[in-house]
């Protein structure tokens, strides 16, 4: 079970996340995930996705179910593929999107995102790092992400921000 810490700016709370992948072969597993918001003692979300992986494409789709306090439950599907920019797949350039909806299918919302990745293992000794630069195309909004071994910043050109800790 992969376990994290996050911080929001904009919740002010401590949340304490799981996610766990159960393989169903090997393209496909059932990702579980679900979060709680240690402020109040009660889980804020929780949700269950298929998820399978094409890797000839380098890319992915999922479907699943999402339940939270706030939007109660809403089915999505989303998807994501990588273009190699450099031959060792270190560097590359991503295009994903996700669609949610309520249980009657009639509020839809969608995002989507262009990205480029830079990986960078050993940046120091025993110290893998990542940057992420997108621009998520529905909100209009830049985005901006690094990440360090275990510590993840992400922050976009409206002022939102968020930190996570991988234990």
């Amino acid at each position: 079970m992969e376990t994290s810490l996050r911080f929001a700016g904009d919740s002010r709370a401590l949340k304490i996340h799981a996610k766990e992948k159960i393989p169903v072969d090997s393209k496909t597993h059932l990702q579980v995930h679900g979060e709680l918001d240690t402020r109040y003692g009660v889980p804020s979300y929780f949700s269950a996705m298929i998820r399978h992986f094409y890797p000839d494409l380098s890319a992915s789709l999922g479907v699943g179910l999402h339940y939270d306090k706030h939007e109660k439950l809403r089915f999505f599907v989303r998807g994501k593929k990588a273009f190699p920019v450099s031959s060792d797949g270190l560097f590359n350039f991503n295009i994903k999107g996700r669609c949610h909806t309520d249980q009657e299918f009639k509020e839809k919302k969608s995002r989507g995102a262009a990205e480029f990745s830079w990986s960078i293992l050993n940046f120091q000794r025993d110290q893998d790092v990542r940057f992420k630069l997108g621009y998520e195309v529905f909100d209009k909004v830049p985005y901006l992400q690094i990440r360090e071994n275990n510590w993840t910043l992400n922050a976009d050109m409206n002022g939102k921000w968020n930190v996570r800790f991988d234990l």
